[in-house]
C-alpha cells in the first residue's frame, strides 16, 4: 500500500479525533504524581474516552506476534521506552520520568500522540533529555512543509539529538497514520537530508522522536511489548500526528 494522501474532510475528521488526545494526555499529565499508580492513569484516560465517544486505538491491538495489548494508554517509566503497559504495582515516585502514549478513533479517523512528564523535582540530566526530546519533535515538526523529503526529517532529530549527547533509538519509528494507526510511510528518527519519498500537501505522519540518555540498544520484554534500555538509561519519547498542508505543517493533536 502507497502512502495515502487524505482530504481536506479527512483531515478535519482527525483533527477531531486529535484533540480528544490531546484532551486525554492533559487529564492524565495532570495525574502524573508521586504516589499514583500507572494503573490509575489507565483508569483516566479510559473514562476521558469514553466521555469523548470515540475508541481506543490500543486496546487490542495486535502486531505480528505480540498478545493484544492490554490498555487504552501506554505509560513507559524511567527505562522503558515506549509501549510500557499500565500496572497497580507500579507507583510514580518523586524523581521519575513517565511517557504517555494514546491514541484513538472518532469518526473512523485515528490519531496518536505521546508525552514524557516530569514527575515532581527531576534531575539535570533527565531534564536535559526531557528538553532535548521535545526540542526534536519541534525542529522534525518545522521540517514537515510540501517539497521537503522524508529524510529531511529524520535528520533534524538526529542532528538535533547528537549535538546534545543523546542517542536516538532506531529500533521503533513514526508513521504515516489516517484511517489506520499504521500507514506508509515509515518515519524513522534518522536520515539523510535531501533523501525519501518527498513530502506532499495531504500526508500525515505520526512523528516520534524516542532518545535514550545511554545507548540506542533496546530490548523487549518477555510481556511482548515493553521495550527497556539495553543499558538501564533514562529514556523520553514524545509524539505528534502532522498534517502537510499548503499553508505549512498542521499540528492535528495540538491542545
Amino acid at each position: 500500500m502507497g502512502i495515502i494522501l487524505k482530504s481536506q474532510r479527512e483531515l478535519d475528521k482527525m483533527r477531531e479525533a486529535g484533540r480528544i488526545v490531546s484532551a486525554v494526555l492533559d487529564a492524565v499529565e495532570a495525574a502524573c504524581v508521586p504516589g499514583v499508580t500507572t494503573f490509575e492513569l489507565n483508569g483516566i484516560a479510559k473514562r476521558e474516552l469514553a466521555r469523548a465517544k470515540a475508541r481506543s486505538a490500543f486496546l487490542g491491538y495486535r502486531p505480528g506476534v505480540a498478545p493484544p495489548y492490554p490498555a487504552v494508554l501506554c505509560t513507559s517509566v524511567n527505562r522503558v521506552v515506549v509501549h510500557g503497559i499500565p500496572s497497580k504495582q507500579e507507583c510514580l515516585r518523586e524523581g521519575d520520568l513517565i511517557g504517555i502514549d494514546f491514541a484513538c478513533f472518532k469518526d473512523g479517523y485515528c490519531a496518536d500522540a505521546a508525552r514524557t512528564v516530569a514527575v515532581g523535582v527531576i534531575s539535570e540530566p533527565a531534564r536535559a533529555l526531557l528538553e532535548t526530546t521535545r526540542m526534536c519533535l519541534e525542529r522534525a515538526i518545522k521540517e514537515s512543509i510540501p517539497g521537503a523529503r522524508l529524510g529531511d526529517i529524520g535528520a533534524a532529530i538526529a542532528r538535533t539529538s547528537e549535538s546534545r549527547g543523546f542517542a536516538v533509538v532506531r529500533d521503533f519509528v513514526g508513521h504515516g497514520i489516517g484511517a489506520a494507526m499504521h500507514e506508509p510511510p515509515s518515519v524513522p528518527n534518522h536520515g539523510e537530508p535531501g533523501r525519501g519519498p518527498r513530502l506532499r500537501p495531504g500526508m500525515v505522519l505520526a512523528i516520534e522522536p524516542i532518545l535514550n540518555a545511554g545507548s540506542a540498544e533496546v530490548v523487549v520484554l518477555d510481556d511482548g511489548w515493553t521495550v527497556v534500555t539495553a543499558d538501564a538509561s533514562l529514556s523520553a519519547h514524545v509524539e505528534h500526528t502532522v498534517a502537510i498542508t499548503d499553508d505549512g505543517p498542521r499540528v492535528l493533536t495540538a491542545a
